[in-house]
C-alpha cells in the first residue's frame, strides 16, 4: 500500500510542478502582452503570434455566401460573408486581437472594420481604429476605454475572401462531369486556416459553439459539421439562391470546422441514433465506390464507442471525397474529409491495399472524433499525442472492421520501422516541444511529421502493452469523460492511466509519467544489446551514422526505461523484464546453449543487438525451422541486422546472411522487411558496379517466391485468401520482373498488351496493377507511356487514376519522365495535390533521378513562391529527390541549394533540408565504407 501511495505522489507531484511552470510562462506571457512590468519597450500585443488570453470566444455565428463561377471583372472565384462573435472578457484590455488572414473587410458605418455591442444590451467601448496586422494575422480593433471582466461582448464583421484552388481555408476543387466543369467549395481549417475564412480566435484552446448558414446555387448541396436544419429558396442581390442552416455545433476548436458546397450525392444508413452519410461525385456513387465506406463505419463507430466507453457525441457522421485535397483525411467533427482515393473504393478496379487504406484512414479520423475533437490539446507542441494516438487505434478498428486480415501486426512495418529511420537521425526531435518554441503557422505545419504520427504510435503501442490493453483502456476512459469539451496537456493523460494502474494494483518500475518523459521528451530510440554468454543487458541511444554530432541534448542523458519482452528458444516469458539502467544483468538470459530473442512482437520502441554467437543460432534457427521464430520477429530481425551494420555495430555481412533463409519465407512481413532495406542498397548502389550482382542475388531469391505464387493462384488465376498473402504476391511479381525473371516480364507485357488492345477490358488483377503497369511501362517505350497516359487521364476510380500516375513514373526513356515532370506545374495535366507523388515516383526511379533534381532546382522558386502549400508538400519533395544521394558531388549540390535559398527559407521543408544533408553525408560514408565488401558477398553468393 505504501509503495502504490508513494507512486501516486510522485506522479501527482510531477503533475503540479508541470502546471505551475505552465502557469508561470503564461502569466509571464500575459503580462508582457498586456504591458505588464516595469519596462516600456514591451513589444505589442499585435506582434505576438500567439493570442493574449484576456478574451474567450463562446460561439460565432457564421454567414457564408462562396460564388461558384468566376467573377468576370477579376477573374477570380470569391465568397462573402458576416460573423459575429460572442465573447467574454476575462482581463480587462482596451485591445481586441481575433485572427484573420488574406480577408478583406467592408467598413461598416463608413468607419471601422468591425461593430461592438455588448451581449444583453449593455454599454460597449466604441472602437477608435481598426486594422490587419498582415504579419501576425490579425484584425487589430483598438478601444477608447476597456472592456469590463465577465461581461460579454459581440462583435460584428463582413467580409469578402477568395475562393482560391490553393487548398487551404475556405477553397474551391474542380472535376469533370458528363463534360461539364463542376465547381466543389470546401474546406481545410487545420491547422491554422479558419482564420482565411472568418476572422476567429483560431487557436484549438479557443473552443466555441458554431451557428452556421451556407448561401449556394439552387440545385446543389450544401454540408457542414452539423445537420442541416432550414433549406430556404430565396433571392440575395437579385440572384435566386438556397440559403441551408445547420444545427449548432458542440463546443469545439476552429480548426475543426468544415465547409462543403457541391453536386454531390450519397449513400446513408443508422448506426443507433446515428446517421452515417458517404458524398461523393455521381457517377462514383452510382458506380457503387461509396459502398465499401459505408459498410465499414458503422462497425468502426460502434468499435470506438465501447473502446472508449463514451458515446458518439454527434447526430451525425457525415463523410466526403473531395476532388481536390491536400491531406490523406481531414477529422472536422462530424463532416470528415477525404481524397477520393482513401474514401472510395471499387470491387472492380480497386486493390486489397486500397481496401485497407480506406479502413484505416476511416479508422484513423473516426478516432479523432472524441481523441482530438471531444477532448483537444492546449497546443500544437504536442500534436503528436493526438495524431499518434489515432494512428495506434486506427489498426484496432479497422481490425475490428476486417478480422480476416490481421492487421495489427502491419504497424511495425508501417510506422514503427519507417519511422526508426528518422529517428536515428541527430536531426530528429522529441515528441512534445517546449510550447513556446512553435509559435509560427509554418513551425505548427511542420510537426506533423513521420516522428509525430508512426513514433507516437508505436510509443502508445508500448504503453498500452506494458499497461495491459483493458488498464490502457480504462485509463483512456476516464481522461475522455474528465477532459470533454475542454482541452488538456499530455501530463492529463499520464495521470489519468496511474490512477487506472493503481486501481488495477499494476506493477511498474515507476510512475507513467515518469515512463513516458523518456520516451517523449527525449528525440531518438536506445538500441538494446544482449550478451548471452554473461547475461549483460545494455542500453545506447541508437544512431544510424555512429560519427554524427549531437546538438540537441537531451534531459535525461539519452536513457530510457525499457520494457523487454523475450524468449528462449521458443518459450516466451511470461512478465516484462525492465532495463532501468544503462547497464545491467538477467542471468535467465545467458544461453546455455539455446538463442534468446528479445522484444518479442516488436512491442517496444527500440532495436536490439546481440553478441555474435547468439546472432548466428538464431540464423540457424531461421534455416532449419523459421516458423519457431514468430513471423513479426522474423521480420525484425532482417530489419534490427540491415541497421545495425549501417551504424557499424554488425558487420554488412551478417545483415546479408538474414537474407538467405528467404528462400524458403513465404510470408509477407519477413519479405516487406528485407525489401525495404534492400531497398535501401537499390538506391545507394544501383548506378554502380553492384547493381548487376545485386540484382542476380535477388533475382535467384524471389524465383520460389514467384513459383510459390504461381501455384498457389494456378497460374495467376485465382487471388490468395490470406490478406498478407495478396500482399506478398505483388511483391513476388514486382522483384521477380524487375530483376529480369523471364517469366515474369512475358507475362506483365502479355498482359499490358491485350489492355492496349481492349482498352474497356482491363482483365489484369487489382491487386497486381501497380506491379504490371510498373513493369510494362519500364518495358515498353512512347506507344505504352501514351497509352497509360490517356488511360490516367479517363479514369473514373481515383484509385486506379493514382496506380497509372505512379506507372508513368517507371518508364526509362528521359524525353518521356522529362514531360511527366512538367506536367506537375500545370494543374490541368496533374492536379495540385499530387504534384509531390509524381516528382518523388520519377526520383525513384535510377534514370529519373537526376531529372526529378534538376526539375526541382529549375523551378524551386516558382513552386515555393506561385504555388499554395497545397500544391506541393515540400518536406517529402527534398527527402523524395535526395534520397538517392550517396557522392561528394551530389552533396555539393546539395549545400549549394540550401545557401542559395536560405535567405527565403524552406518553409515546411527546414527539417527535411537538414536531414537531407545529414543523411547524404551518412550514405557517401556509408558507400564507401561497405561497397566492396557488398559487391563480394553478392558475387560469393551468385558465382559471378
Amino acid at each position: 500500500m505504501e509503495k502504490s501511495f508513494r507512486v501516486s505522489r510522485l506522479c501527482i507531484v510531477s503533475v503540479i510542478i508541470a502546471l505551475v511552470s505552465v502557469a508561470t510562462i503564461v502569466a509571464l506571457w500575459t503580462m508582457a502582452l498586456t504591458g505588464g512590468g516595469d519596462g516600456d519597450d514591451v513589444t505589442a500585443p499585435w506582434d505576438s503570434y500567439r493570442l493574449p488570453t484576456d478574451l474567450l470566444p463562446d460561439y460565432y455565428n457564421v454567414s457564408l455566401w462562396p460564388r461558384l463561377s468566376c467573377d468576370p471583372n477579376t477573374g477570380l472565384y470569391i465568397f462573402t460573408g458576416q460573423s459575429t462573435v460572442e465573447f467574454e472578457c476575462v482581463k480587462e484590455t482596451n485591445t481586441i486581437l481575433i485572427h484573420s488572414n488574406k480577408l478583406n473587410y467592408t467598413k461598416l458605418d463608413n468607419t471601422h472594420f468591425a461593430r461592438l455591442i455588448a451581449a444583453g444590451g449593455g454599454w460597449a467601448p466604441s472602437i477608435t481604429s481598426s486594422w490587419l496586422q498582415s504579419e501576425t494575422q490579425y484584425l487589430v480593433i483598438q478601444l477608447n476605454s476597456k472592456l469590463t471582466p465577465k461581461q460579454k461582448y459581440q462583435l460584428h464583421t463582413e467580409f469578402s475572401g477568395e475562393l482560391a484552388d490553393d487548398l487551404e481555408g475556405f477553397y474551391r476543387s474542380e472535376y469533370e462531369e458528363g463534360g461539364v466543369l463542376k465547381i466543389v467549395a470546401t474546406s481545410q481549417m487545420h491547422p491554422t486556416h479558419a482564420r482565411k475564412t472568418f476572422p476567429c480566435f483560431d487557436e484549438p484552446a479557443m473552443k466555441a459553439v458554431f451557428y452556421i448558414t451556407l448561401i449556394h446555387p439552387p440545385g446543389t448541396v450544401a454540408l457542414s459539421n452539423g445537420m442541416e436544419t432550414d433549406i430556404v429558396n430565396t433571392t440575395m442581390d437579385g440572384v435566386a439562391v438556397t440559403q441551408t442552416r445547420f444545427e449548432r455545433t458542440e463546443k469545439m476548436s476552429t480548426y475543426l470546422l468544415a465547409l462543403v458546397i457541391c453536386d454531390y450525392t450519397q449513400l446513408s444508413a443508422t448506426q443507433g441514433d446515428t446517421l452515417i452519410r458517404i458524398w461523393a461525385r455521381r457517377t462514383a456513387i452510382e458506380q457503387g465506390q461509396g459502398s465499401y465506406a459505408l459498410n465499414v463505419t458503422g462497425p468502426i463507430l460502434d468499435f470506438f464507442q465501447s473502446y472508449y466507453n463514451v458515446s458518439y457525441p454527434l447526430s451525425k457522421a457525415d463523410q466526403i471525397a473531395l476532388p481536390d485535397f491536400y491531406f490523406g483525411a481531414m477529422e472536422n467533427w462530424g463532416l470528415v474529409t477525404y481524397r477520393e482515393t482513401n474514401l472510395l473504393y471499387d470491387p472492380g478496379t480497386s486493390s486489397s491495399r486500397n481496401k485497407e487504406t480506406t479502413a484505416t484512414i476511416i479508422a484513423h479520423e473516426l478516432a479523432h472524433m472524441w481523441f482530438g475533437n471531444l477532448v483537444t490539446l492546449r497546443w500544437w507542441n504536442e500534436v503528436w499525442l493526438n495524431e499518434g494516438f489515432a494512428s495506434y487505434v486506427s489498426y484496432l478498428g479497422a481490425d475490428h472492421a476486417e478480422p480476416a486480415w490481421d492487421v495489427k501486426d502491419l504497424i511495425v512495418l508501417d510506422d514503427v520501422h519507417k519511422v526508426f529511420a528518422v529517428d536515428a537521425l541527430t536531426s530528429s526531435h522529441p515528441l512534445s516541444s517546449e510550447e513556446d518554441s512553435i509559435i509560427l503557422p509554418g513551425q505548427i505545419s511542420e510537426q506533423f511529421d513521420a516522428i509525430s504520427y508512426s513514433k507516437g504510435a508505436a510509443v502508445l503501442r508500448m504503453l498500452s502493452d506494458f499497461l495491459s490493453e483493458p488498464v490502457f483502456v480504462q485509463g483512456l476512459s476516464s481522461y475522455l469523460q474528465h477532459f470533454a469539451y475542454s482541452n488538456t496537456v499530455g501530463n492529463d493523460l499520464w495521470h489519468h492511466l496511474q490512477m487506472a494502474v493503481e486501481t488495477n494494483d499494476v506493477s511498474l518500475p515507476a510512475p507513467v509519467c515518469t515512463i513516458m518523459d523518456r520516451w517523449v521528451l527525449q528525440m531518438g530510440f536506445p538500441v538494446v544489446t544482449l550478451d548471452t554468454s554473461t547475461g549483460q543487458v545494455s542500453q545506447k541511444h541508437f544512431l544510424l551514422d555512429p560519427e554524427s554530432d549531437i546538438t540537441l541534448q537531451s534531459p535525461y542523458n539519452f536513457e530510457w526505461l525499457i520494457p523487454v519482452r523475450w524468449m528462449k528458444s521458443g518459450e516466451v516469458k511470461r512478465d516484462i523484464w525492465w532495463l532501468l539502467e544503462k547497464e545491467a544483468v538477467n542471468l535467465e538470459m545467458r544461453r546455455g546453449g539455446l538463442w534468446v530473442l528479445a522484444n518479442i512482437n516488436v512491442t517496444g520502441y527500440y532495436r536490439v543487438n546481440y553478441d555474435l554467437g547468439n546472432w548466428e543460432r538464431l540464423l540457424a534457427q531461421l534455416h532449419s525451422e523459421h516458423q519457431v521464430i514468430p513471423v513479426i520477429n522474423r521480420a525484425q530481425l532482417v530489419d534490427d541486422a540491415f541497421n545495425l551494420a549501417r551504424a557499424q555495430m554488425v558487420s554488412t555481412t551478417l545483415a546479408l546472411n538474414t537474407t538467405l533463409y528467404l528462400s524458403v519465407e513465404a510470408e509477407y512481413m519477413p519479405w516487406q522487411s528485407a525489401l525495404d532495406n534492400l531497398g535501401y542498397y537499390y538506391l545507394m548502389l544501383d548506378r554502380t558496379e553492384v547493381y548487376q550482382p545485386m540484382q542476380d542475388y535477388i533475382k535467384q531469391l524471389v524465383t520460389p517466391l514467384f513459383l510459390h505464387f504461381k501455384n498457389m493462384t494456378s497460374d495467376w488465376t485465382l487471388v490468395p485468401d490470406r490478406h498478407t498473402d495478396q500482399y506478398n504476391q505483388v511483391n513476388a511479381v514486382r522483384m521477380a520482373c524487375r530483376t529480369g525473371v523471364s517469366e515474369c516480364q512475358n507475362l506483365t507485357t502479355t498482359w499490358f498488351k491485350q489492355w492496349m488492345e481492349t482498352p474497356q477490358h482491363n482483365l489484369i488483377h487489382p491487386n497486381l496493377r501497380s506491379a504490371v503497369y510498373c513493369s510494362a511501362m519500364a518495358a515498353g517505350d512512347e506507344a505504352e507511356w501514351e497509352f497509360g497516359w490517356a488511360q490516367f487521364k479517363n479514369a473514373t476510380v481515383a484509385s486506379e487514376a493514382s496506380k497509372l500516375m505512379s506507372a508513368l513514373a517507371c518508364s526509362n526513356n528521359t524525353q518521356l519522365l522529362q514531360r511527366l515532370l512538367s506536367y506537375t506545374l500545370n494543374s490541368a495535366m496533374i492536379r495540385k495535390q499530387d504534384a509531390t507523388s509524381v516528382i518523388t515516383s520519377v526520383a525513384s526511379n535510377r534514370v529519373g533521378q537526376s531529372l526529378a533534381w534538376d526539375f526541382v532546382r529549375e523551378q524551386w522558386e516558382h513552386m515555393f513562391t506561385e504555388y499554395g502549400v497545397g500544391s506541393f508538400s515540400f518536406a517529402s519533395l527534398i527527402s523524395g529527390v535526395t534520397a538517392r544521394f550517396s557522392t561528394p558531388a551530389e552533396l555539393q549540390q546539395l549545400v549549394e541549394f540550401e545557401e542559395k535559398h536560405r535567405a527565403a527559407g524552406f518553409g515546411s521543408a527546414t527539417l527535411a533540408v537538414e536531414q537531407a544533408l545529414e543523411r547524404t553525408r551518412a550514405n557517401i560514408n556509408w558507400v564507401q565504407q561497405n561497397k566492396r565488401e557488398i559487391l563480394d558477398w553478392f558475387r560469393s553468393q551468385t558465382g559471378h
